[in-house]
């Protein structure tokens, strides 16, 4: 094969919109057996709704893959011999994206799902998809994986930046029965000085409240509040009131008859309250529609000063692991080519490019251990 071969086959064949839909299908296919060959994603597998395990959760980002030419659409250039004025060489479906911390990229953007085991060269690359529109990245993300999770039933979360918002939270915990784990998105904390010295400013906001029967009989309301997606109290030092996070004992889910999901904290209460616990929704329901409130934006299943969170969200590492990859793959970091059907093609043919190599030093490593 000589590259006016590869050339021919990719523009004429492989970029159709229907060879591109079934090569995703299988790629999406081949890929789930072969993170289950790794033993990721195994149904059977470690891990709880309460601490979910590392193998069992999906990863994804967003990546601007910055064009293959600089020009944009009405940039021209005069013919130095003819005089005549045409329009440079440019990506068409390259447009103005903001990663994060609100930096600025041009390009064309994609998100990558991935799933990884502790081993070296233990990632595979089980989904990629083009995001046509500026900031519907996290819309994107979710047809992924919602596509994905007949293909994974092993899979119990999801790690993803602050691009998911309430919305997106709820369809994973309703819809899919995916645990998201991620932070609040936050504001800056009110200042004059500029956003990016201000630090982060978390918000307290009221979720609901709930009567709870004390031993003397008694009944007393608790007013259950959210900060930085944390649920706790309004407890009061020397007259200041400040925000008590509750400790997180068990996360369940429940399905049901009508195939959607319902998902709860069970929350130990301070001694100061009667001690016991208490059981706090996760996803949104009527009631909540009814008042306005959107409790998936407020409220994490694990919130950052839960223990689980750190050893979770540092998975989000990876992801960009894998763009840096990605990047070190292109030639000065540009496309390799031209329109997002032909990239999309280049990026499937580097995620097989990855897995390949997973599932080859998985073998490896299995033949090293019974050799042994």
């Amino acid at each position: 094969m000589r590259r006016h071969h590869y050339l021919y086959g990719r523009n004429r064949y492989l970029s159709s919109p229907a060879v591109l839909t079934c090569l995703g299908v299988a790629h999406r296919e081949i890929a789930a057996t072969q993170a289950r060959q790794l033993g990721l994603l195994d149904p059977g597998g470690p891990g709880s709704w309460t601490h979910p395990d590392l193998t069992r959760l999906l990863h994804a980002d967003g990546k601007v893959i910055s064009p293959l030419f600089s020009g944009r659409l009405g940039d021209e250039r005069v013919d130095q011999r003819t005089g005549a004025v045409h329009q440079v060489r440019y990506e068409p479906d390259a447009s103005l994206h903001f990663e994060g911390g609100g930096t600025p990229a041009f390009g064309t953007k994609f998100v990558l799902i991935a799933a990884r085991s502790a081993g070296t060269r233990g990632r595979i690359i089980l989904d990629v998809a083009w995001v046509p529109v500026k900031e519907q990245e996290a819309a994107v993300a979710i047809q992924c994986f919602a596509r994905l999770r007949p293909l994974v039933p092993g899979a119990q979360g999801v790690i993803y930046d602050t691009a998911l918002r309430g919305v997106h939270h709820q369809t994973l915990l309703r819809e899919l029965g995916l645990l998201p784990i991620n932070r609040v998105s936050g504001s800056a904390a009110p200042s004059k000085e500029p956003r990016s010295a201000r630090g982060r400013y978390e918000r307290t906001i009221h979720i609901e409240d709930r009567p709870i029967l004390l031993g003397d009989g008694s009944v007393r309301i608790l007013r259950l509040l959210a900060r930085g997606g944390a649920i706790g109290l309004e407890g009061s030092t020397d007259g200041s009131h400040e925000f008590v996070e509750l400790r997180r004992l068990r996360t369940l889910r429940f399905q049901d008859k009508s195939g959607l999901y319902r998902w709860y904290n069970q929350c130990a209460l301070p001694d100061t309250h009667g001690g016991g616990t208490v059981m706090v929704r996760l996803q949104a329901n009527g009631i909540d529609e009814g008042r306005e409130f959107n409790r998936t934006e407020h409220v994490r299943a694990i919130p950052p000063g839960d223990p689980d969170f750190k050893r979770l969200y540092g998975r989000r590492s990876d992801a960009e692991s894998i763009n840096r990859g990605l990047e070190d793959s292109l030639y000065l970091r540009r496309a390799h080519s031209v329109g997002h059907a032909r990239q999309h093609v280049n990026l499937l043919g580097y995620a097989l490019m990855v897995n390949s190599l997973a599932l080859h030093e998985h073998r490896q490593r299995q033949r090293l251990a019974s050799a042994a």
